[in-house]
């Protein structure tokens, strides 16, 4: 009858315990999460055995902590100064996720609010480093694209080395005051006006110095059979086409040696 007593006791413990401390005895770690357990006995981030997916049971005397280990998302609207002191407003969407395999060192170094503690300032601090080094004029249009890169590479660099594997950064929009906006804008407008008649006089001088080379060309055709006609070349010239008219059936009338320079006369009526 006692032994019965003790066990029903017994068992009334146990299922009190249970209730009390079952929530932090078992966890189930769902997809897409992870886990590090903090031993509160011993003082120890246990940083290396990171808890996978499933039921877990943990001792209630220590602490779990979960981290979301899927894609996340962090946007940021910020206003930073060009390297000329000008006010820039920048938007940044930045996609990335804890590495799973490194939480622990993640938690002991930033805590669950990782994201305001390391991702936003070092993004920040990334974009306001980077458009420092650029004038407004090439952050809006000759160097963008370089300054884009320089916040993608440097940003990855930084968060990498803290555990955080960044998937992509997107810069949807830099701003500019409207009347510097204007400005370069216009300035713009004049340098590619400018490049435009350059090229069209760039062309006028080409096409002028065709014509000039051709138009020498010529002139020198011309110097050189002048040189080479003579008297007796043009008689014999005169005197062979006056032979195939002879042969022709067209009535004509041929007076030899009575035409300028001695060359045939040619009369007829077609």
């Amino acid at each position: 009858m006692k032994k019965k007593q003790t066990l029903i006791i017994l068992l009334a413990v146990i299922v009190i315990l249970f209730l009390l401390f079952g929530s932090r005895m078992f966890y189930i770690i769902r997809p897409g999460e992870r886990a590090v357990v903090f031993k509160t006995i011993t003082g120890v981030l246990d940083r290396d055995n990171i808890v996978g997916t499933g039921l877990k049971a943990v001792a209630p005397w220590n602490s779990l902590y979960r981290y979301d280990v899927k894609e996340q998302k962090s946007e940021e609207t910020m206003d930073v100064l060009s390297k000329n002191g000008l006010s820039i407003n920048v938007d940044v969407t930045v996609r990335f996720n804890p590495i799973y395999e490194k939480i622990g060192y993640l938690h002991e170094t930033f805590g669950i609010n990782y994201v305001n503690r390391l991702v936003t300032p070092e993004v920040r601090s990334t974009v306001r480093q980077v458009t420092g080094r650029y004038t407004a004029e090439e952050i809006y249009s000759t160097k963008r694209s370089e300054v884009e890169s320089s916040i993608i590479e440097e940003t990855a660099i930084i968060l990498g080395k803290n555990n955080i594997e960044m998937r992509a950064l997107l810069i949807r929009s830099i701003g500019l005051p409207s009347e510097i906006k204007k400005a370069i804008e216009s300035k713009l407008t004049r340098e590619q006006e400018a490049l435009a008649m350059k090229f069209i006089n760039e062309r006028e001088k080409l096409e002028a110095e065709r014509k000039f080379i051709e138009a020498e060309g010529i002139a020198n055709y011309n110097r050189t059979i002048s040189a080479s006609l003579t008297d007796r070349i043009l008689t014999q010239k005169g005197i062979d086409a006056t032979l195939k008219l002879a042969e022709s059936q067209n009535a004509k009338v041929v007076v030899v040696g009575s035409g300028e320079n001695g060359l045939p006369l040619i009369l007829g009526n077609n």
